[in-house]
């Protein structure tokens, strides 16, 4: 090749490079990386691009350093996407935030606690150093002077204190931070999007899966939807853990209110084989939600096996039940409701500003582990601390297709 022929050739590899370079860097700090991992889902769709709305979506960010909590023998991926990817593993988590100087030196943070080796407390809650683990994050952002924009993965503890001393303390520093499941911006089938302000009576979420873990993809899939109501949201007076032969009882007398909406929920589902909800569960749970304003709601969970999510709700002064299902009826490729995640992060990441608020996690954290509590005490557990308003977007993304 002469000169005159290289030089375009070079120019446009130093282009590419130089673009390369000046994409948002990102931290990540997680529990584990292994296969399957919610850090092996999202930072895998980081580092290769998404595909929401079914199309293929190169990185928009660049992740350039991770901690580790764990490193499973046999199964720790770190080490080989460090490698093929060219992000950084560092031993500590200031030193991944900072980039093994004194100071923030990257754009954008990811906080994945979930998966790894944990233990149970006696409630059957799985706990993960959440708090401990961001607080170090938190630390760094406050040592620093600034913040940079994070997502934090799923709820923010099992323990409802140290989740409000976490958004106190983020808070205060003007984190501009988003977190939560991937369930609220997957695929509705059909297409439901609850109108802003809309004023509603009663709504019901059902689901499936370990009562902790996929709980929170339960109550999370209910506010997505219920948040959109007129007033906004302000917050849940009361929760209620009933199990077992106790739920058909709530079923047939104060919660009779509840049966018709999961009953269309349920239906919804295209996955479930043909039997009664009575057939279908050997041990059911439902999570009875006194929202401040009066509306009613209420979280079911079929059993443990599953991993689907529907939802179902009545308008004030209205007799018809409007229901949808999250996810598309046929299965076809691996965990695609990652896909519209890992876009919102994103957009936050390069925009600064979050795609829905934080106070929705906030809340069904708060939710979860209180109901974990009336679990443990029995009967109705009364929430002052569940106070928590926020007005949702008029415009909150999801997956359309």
């Amino acid at each position: 090749m002469r000169r005159r022929e290289f030089l375009p050739v070079a120019g446009a590899g130093a282009g590419a490079l130089m673009a390369a370079a000046e994409k948002k860097r990102v931290a990540g700090v997680v529990t584990e990386y292994r296969h399957y991992s919610h850090a092996d889902v999202v930072l895998g769709r980081i580092m290769s691009g998404n595909s929401s709305e079914g199309v293929h979506h190169a990185p928009r960010t660049r992740l350039v350093s991770l901690y580790t909590a764990q490193q499973p023998q046999g199964t720790d991926m770190a080490p080989d996407m460090s490698s093929r990817y060219g992000f950084k593993l560092y031993p500590t988590i200031k030193e991944a935030l900072t980039l093994g100087g004194d100071k923030l030196a990257v754009d954008a943070v990811v906080f994945i606690g979930e998966h790894g080796k944990y233990p149970d407390n006696e409630l059957g809650q799985k706990m993960y150093p959440r708090f401990e683990l961001f607080s170090e994050v938190l630390d760094v952002f406050e040592a620093s002077g600034r913040v940079v924009p994070t997502f934090f993965d799923k709820h923010l503890s099992y323990d409802w204190t140290k989740a409000k001393t976490m958004y106190d303390r983020a808070k205060k520093l003007n984190l501009p931070w988003m977190a939560g499941s991937s369930i609220p911006v997957t695929v509705r089938t059909p297409l439901l999007e609850i109108p802003i302000d809309t004023p509603l009576d009663a709504a019901v979420g059902v689901g499936y899966g370990p009562l902790d873990a996929y709980g929170f993809h339960l109550l999370e899939s209910l506010q997505c939807m219920v948040e959109r109501r007129a007033g906004g949201e302000t917050g849940v007076s009361s929760v209620e853990w009933i199990q077992g032969n106790g739920v058909w009882d709530w079923l047939k007398g104060t919660g009779a209110w509840a049966r018709p909406l999961i009953d269309a929920a349920v239906a919804r589902n295209p996955h479930r084989k043909p039997q009664t909800i009575e057939e279908e569960a050997k041990n059911p749970v439902m999570f009875v939600l006194n929202y401040t304003d009066g509306l009613k709601g209420a979280g079911f969970i079929l059993g443990p096996s599953g991993a689907d999510w529907t939802f179902a709700c009545r308008r004030k002064n209205a007799t018809a039940i409007e229901s949808t299902f999250f996810g598309l009826p046929q299965r076809g490729r691996t965990l695609p409701h990652f896909d519209g995640l890992v876009k919102c992060m994103e957009d936050m990441f390069l925009s600064g500003k979050p795609v829905y608020p934080v106070e929705r996690t906030l809340l069904t954290t708060g939710m979860l582990a209180l109901l974990f509590q009336s679990k443990k005490l029995g009967g109705k557990r009364e929430t002052p601390e569940l106070a928590v308003s926020y007005r949702a977007p008029k415009n909150c993304y999801f997956q359309r297709a």
